[in-house]
């Protein structure tokens, strides 16, 4: 699949590329992945930003480990903030 793409210290999905089949979602160590339509309140941003920032970042074609810091920050709220583009 050539949905998910990253950026320094982010992953977005393309919307055009994900075939919606769920998969990733069980995947994700945060839990962080929704599917359009089970998308919770206050989280509608990330489509737009998703789709803006898919087209300018690279695909990932294979998993990664996780980042070294990954544990530090699985509970940190707000994170958006620091999104590097």
């Amino acid at each position: 699949m050539d949905c998910f793409h990253e950026g320094p210290n982010f992953l977005v999905i393309d919307p055009d590329e994900c075939i919606d089949c769920t998969l990733c979602e069980p995947e994700c160590p945060v839990e962080a992945i929704y599917s359009e339509d089970e998308l919770p309140p206050g989280q509608e941003q990330f489509l737009e930003l998703n789709a803006e920032l898919s087209q300018d970042w690279p695909v990932i074609t294979e998993m990664k480990d996780p980042p070294e810091d990954a544990d530090e920050w699985r509970e940190v709220k707000d994170k958006l903030q620091y999104l590097e583009r």
